[in-house]
């Protein structure tokens, strides 16, 4: 049986996928091998705390960002082009906040909701906020742009490029956002056969796959990144 040929679309979103997969796992192979003595360098207090803030951004950045955004300056693709847009910004965010109620009642359940703060979950965060201007606002903005839209823009990208490679049959089954919902669960290391970690991921998972669901219904991917600012990495 003579193998389908790939469209040219199939292809570039073939090699955008390779540029992603390679352009992550450089950090990751680096944070595998070092990553005990950045974490121990970054908590050394008696240090300037750009100099422990640098490798700890750029290992993030590496991992949920360099890739994906790698990927969409080599195609010379607009923003837009990913549902940075105006459009359907309200139904977006309701849906949005939706999707997150599984999560939230289980934080609730299992009483792990000590207090809110956009961007909390990064240990920088208080440090900086701590800090003196103007070194407390450029930080807390790093961080808004590294650990809130990069990660969330990296899903999108992802999810994207996966679903131009492998077209789905099903309007009810997106390949991308799958996969994301997996690799989300992989990377915080949501595995086990207990019931706290089989809840947990099935609540990820909402999140993940929902949020992209959404994107793709809506034609409009902030509230991908708003999750990851003000509630993922908020409570």
């Amino acid at each position: 049986m003579k193998k389908k040929e790939l469209t040219t679309k199939q292809k570039n979103a073939d090699k955008d996928l390779n540029i992603i997969i390679l352009f992550t796992l450089i950090p990751l192979i680096i944070y595998l091998f070092f990553g005990n003595s950045i974490m121990n360098f970054a908590k050394t207090s008696d240090i300037n705390i750009w100099l422990r803030f640098i490798p700890i951004i750029l290992i993030q950045f590496g991992l949920a960002g360099l890739g994906s955004f790698s990927a969409v300056c080599y195609r010379k693709e607009k923003l837009k082009e990913y549902g940075l847009v105006k459009k359907n910004l309200f139904k977006t965010i309701i849906l949005s906040l939706i999707v997150c109620i599984p999560s939230l009642i289980f934080l609730l359940v299992n009483n792990e909701i000590k207090s809110y703060f956009p961007l909390k979950g990064c240990f920088f965060t208080e440090m900086f906020l701590n800090a003196q201007c103007p070194t407390n606002l450029l930080g807390y903005l790093l961080i808004v742009l590294v650990w809130g839209f990069f990660e969330g823009f990296n899903y999108v990208v992802i999810s994207k490029k996966i679903n131009d490679r492998y077209i789905s049959g099903n309007k009810w089954i997106n390949y991308g956002a799958i996969v994301c919902g997996i690799i989300c669960i992989l990377i915080h290391g949501m595995i086990g056969f207990d019931l706290y970690t089989i809840f947990e991921a099935i609540t990820t998972f909402i999140i993940i796959y929902g949020m992209l669901i959404i994107k793709e219904h809506t034609n409009n991917a902030w509230g991908c990144i708003l999750i990851f600012l003000l509630f993922w990495n908020a409570i």
